[in-house]
């Protein structure tokens, strides 16, 4: 199975497992790669960027080439909107490269870029972003309205310490179908349905098939969805109701640690007040300054930044490490969350 292949009914599954051999599994909706020594996950996360290097988007890519280097970075996470104002005219159309290609060319971010979908990718050719012409063109491109990826940790053990075997699992949920306003007619903008109408059919089989099923059969020991839209964000956008009444539920049932999302164009972290999700905004990528909404709910509140930035995750076996940089890569939020639970003390 290839890029090539739609997969409109199943969840595309990456498997980063330890080995220094690169193998490719294939399955009808089963994609795994081995390589990599298996201590740790790093990799950037940066959100609604796509304007031909203007607004400062050159400015954080450069910034994003030298800390990917610092880091080792082994891929980048893009949050949606991936091309303004209205997405991609088709797979042709040289805002892929004017945007994209020729933007981010240092050369730790030439790793694998997965992609989701925001409304203003819809307001264009959506299908354009998931063709395989945009992969032959940069092999670096990877778009899907959702898929899966995993990395294995193999953690050795001792006499003294015994320790779990770790994983983690990314999640990636396409949310501009769950916004019921932009299913409204009129509208002030067109949006793509194709290969998504009827709504409620597709937003039960991403929730129920996809989403759920992954999350209920899965032994990760780090779980992170990623959608384009906010649950929690003090940004104009603010709350997403959806994703608030049909998302939320589910990443709470499934002890889900993150939520990373863009749209507001900010840099955002927010903890839940009801469990232990925590709401990361990655969506400076470009296009910022937008301010606070105006009857934000600051609850959990932990972290607000009006401007341009990106931001880097740091996964291991017990310890998830995530900063914010901005425009100049100055760090400006650092969150750090820990399982040492899983050290299990050997007392025979």
């Amino acid at each position: 199975m290839s890029w090539r292949m739609e997969f409109q009914y199943g969840v595309l599954m990456f498997c980063f497992l330890c080995g220094s051999a690169l193998s490719l599994a294939r399955d009808v909706d089963h994609i795994v790669l081995r390589d990599g020594d298996g201590e740790s996950l790093n990799f950037l996360v940066v959100g609604d960027w796509g304007r031909k290097g203007e607004y400062n988007q050159s400015r954080v890519a450069y910034q994003m080439g030298r800390i990917g280097e610092e880091l080792g970075v082994e891929f980048v996470i893009s949050t949606g909107d991936n091309f303004y104002e209205d997405g991609l005219t088709g797979a042709n159309d040289p805002s892929f490269e004017e945007s994209f290609s020729d933007i981010y060319t240092a050369k730790s971010l030439q790793k694998p870029w997965y992609a989701v979908l925001g409304n203003h990718d819809y307001r264009g050719d959506a299908l354009a972003q998931l063709s395989p012409v945009l992969t032959s063109k940069d092999n670096r491109w990877h778009c899907r309205r959702s898929f899966t990826l995993t990395k294995q940790f193999r953690i050795p053990s001792s006499p003294e310490t015994m320790l779990a075997d770790s994983s983690v699992q990314l999640l990636f949920v396409d949310t501009t179908p769950f916004v019921e306003n932009y299913w409204k007619i009129p509208n002030e903008h067109k949006y793509d349905w194709r290969g998504v109408a009827p709504r409620s059919a597709y937003i039960r089989r991403q929730l129920q098939q996809e989403l759920e099923m992954g999350l209920r059969t899965s032994n990760a020991t780090w779980k992170i969805v990623i959608g384009h839209h906010t649950i929690r964000s003090v940004g104009v956008h603010g709350d997403t109701v959806e994703l608030i009444h049909m998302l939320l539920p589910i990443l709470e049932k499934y002890d889900v640690d993150l939520y990373v999302n863009g749209h507001d164009h900010c840099l955002e972290h927010i903890r839940s007040v009801t469990s232990k999700l925590q709401f990361l905004t990655s969506g400076g990528g470009s296009k910022a300054w937008r301010g606070i909404g105006e009857s934000a709910d600051m609850n959990g509140l932990e972290m607000f930044y009006n401007g341009q930035g990106f931001m880097s995750i740091q996964i291991g076996p017990t310890n998830l490490h995530a900063t914010f940089y901005d425009i100049d890569g100055n760090v400006i939020h650092n969150l750090d969350l820990d399982k040492k639970e899983l050290h299990h003390e050997d007392v025979a």
